[in-house]
């Protein structure tokens, strides 16, 4: 079975989360500079099946689109123009990076390993996909 990959675009850096073969359980696969995403994907779908692709949608509280909004829509355009084939879900993505530096906290990493925002982004991007599997 393919995989499903889950983007958490950011400005100057996205997270990637992947599932397994089975589609069980989602893992951090790696954060990129979001202007090499394109490259990175490319040379990851010719290696890997994957079924579907998820993109975090950013949101206000009361659910209008925040700021980094237009500049994932133009993201967004890319991919679609790159990949045509690959189908794109979006997903909420609010408050995944405040449960992500949570998750850091309660696994014990020290204060310097959670200044990591590259490891925030991959944390954010499994917890998209995990939820993303868990109401599929």
């Amino acid at each position: 079975m393919p995989r499903i990959l889950s983007i958490d675009y950011g400005i100057k850096r996205t997270g990637i989360a992947v599932t397994d073969e089975m589609q069980i359980i989602a893992s951090g696969l790696t954060t990129v500079p979001s202007e090499t995403l394109i490259t990175f994907l490319k040379d990851y779908f010719s290696k890997e099946k994957v079924e579907k692709v998820i993109i975090g949608e950013p949101k206000q509280m009361n659910g209008t689109p925040s700021e980094s909004a237009a500049i994932i829509e133009k993201f967004i355009k890319t991919f679609t123009m790159t990949f045509p084939t690959m189908p794109l879900d979006r997903v909420d993505e609010r408050f995944t990076s405040k449960m992500a530096f949570q998750t850091m906290i309660d696994s014990g990493l020290k204060k310097k390993q959670r200044q990591n925002k590259a490891l925030i982004d991959e944390i954010a991007a499994t917890i998209m996909l995990q939820d993303y599997m868990n109401r599929k």
